[in-house]
């Protein structure tokens, strides 16, 4: 099995604030293309784009093709589960939703200190093990943004797991917050494969600073998102590396790179270093994009594209009186009313415990607020 994984999280929309716009036409290309080049893991969840990813895959994939002639990887939303029967009604809508008989990767999804309230009146591991003696679900595991003691005791706690679903990239891999080199080496200390996921960390190692992709660029050609998949490649015990391509062009490139991918060598793991250290000088906020936050926020602020803003103007450098396109796209937003500003937060920290990379999002609003909510665009700050 070719080690590029099709996530389903970030699928091309044609509306940019509707996450049910999915473009049903360009997911069918996009899966033609992937499976066309041999290329057979799928990556979804119950809660991508609204409830509609599954539907997607179905069109794209199941009602086109035989089971044996892919993968499909689906979760368990432990997150929205309080009762342990509302478990199995949930699993047949997945299964209906998807047009298929079983699920081969079945994932208790995003496990951590914020579902232990789930854990406690449930048991998704157990009913993951059942439906994998029912035939239902060909190997069980879950993915997690815990950190690595939390995970290990999870392990412990289900020996039965078949695989385990990790935050793995560059960036992340020595980070403090996110535990990445930590938690991969808890799955190979269990025997537990990995699946990757955030590669590119929301896309973002896919635009470093300048300064950065022109070291990788002068030692090989290879571009930025080349190096972040050859990375992960040298890692033994990783077994797939998902990538939520969301545009054809994308995911074009991905399978490019993975058709003949090769780990990286001594030099380039010394260069990689390098990069990660211009990088951490220059990035702002450790926002993926995965936008678990917005469903908890009472202003309706569409926290992860103001993040992504700031991300991007912040990497510029722009001085206090320079006009930038990304200060533009700001006001543009500011002038759509359909959703907060950053000065709209009102510091009710629900978002806080949401986040799985441990953002203290209202005081990163404030950043936001002051960055782009002043005279230079229009807006005037007034001392409260």
């Amino acid at each position: 099995m070719k080690k590029l994984g099709f996530g389903m999280m970030r699928l091309p929309k044609s509306d940019k604030d509707d996450e049910t716009s999915i473009i049903q036409e360009e997911v069918d290309k996009m899966a033609d293309l992937f499976l066309e080049k041999g290329f057979t893991y799928f990556d979804t969840a119950y809660v991508y784009h609204d409830g509609k990813s599954e539907g997607a895959f179905k069109k794209a994939v199941a009602d086109k093709h035989p089971h044996e002639d892919y993968q499909i990887a689906d979760k368990l939303p432990i997150f929205a589960i309080k009762k342990a029967e509302e478990m199995e009604p949930i699993f047949q809508e997945e299964l209906e939703r998807l047009g298929v008989d079983y699920i081969d990767y079945f994932l208790i999804h995003n496990v951590s200190g914020f579902s232990d309230h789930a854990l406690k009146n449930t048991d998704p591991f157990k009913f993951g093990v059942e439906k994998k003696a029912e035939g239902k679900v060909k190997h069980v595991g879950f993915s997690s943004h815990a950190d690595a003691k939390y995970i290990e005791d999870v392990i412990k706690q289900h020996p039965d797991m078949d695989f385990i679903q990790l935050q793995i990239n560059y960036l992340d891999w020595e980070n403090d917050a996110i535990q990445s080199k930590e938690c991969y080496e808890v799955a190979c200390k269990y025997n537990l494969p990995v699946i990757v996921m955030e590669p590119l960390k929301g896309g973002f190692l896919a635009n470093v600073p300048k300064e950065a992709e022109k070291l990788m660029r002068d030692y090989n050609g290879q571009s930025p998102v080349e190096w972040a998949f050859r990375f992960l490649i040298s890692l033994d015990n990783v077994m797939m590396v998902l990538s939520g391509a969301s545009s054809y062009e994308q995911l074009k490139e991905n399978i490019e790179i993975f058709e003949d991918i090769k780990p990286l060598n001594d030099e380039e793991l010394e260069i990689l270093r390098k990069v990660r250290e211009i990088i951490n000088a220059n990035i702002a906020i450790d926002c993926t994009g995965c936008n678990y936050c917005l469903s908890s926020c009472p202003q309706n602020i569409l926290i992860p594209k103001l993040f992504n803003m700031y991300n991007e103007d912040m990497i510029q450098n722009p001085g206090p009186t320079e006009f930038t396109a990304v200060g533009n796209a700001y006001v543009n937003y500011a002038k759509e009313a359909k959703h907060g500003l950053a000065s709209d937060c009102i510091d009710c920290q629900a978002c806080i415990p949401k986040c799985p990379q441990h953002i203290n999002i209202p005081e990163e609003l404030v950043k936001v607020k002051d960055h782009f909510e002043t005279p230079l665009y229009g807006f005037n700050q007034q001392e409260e």
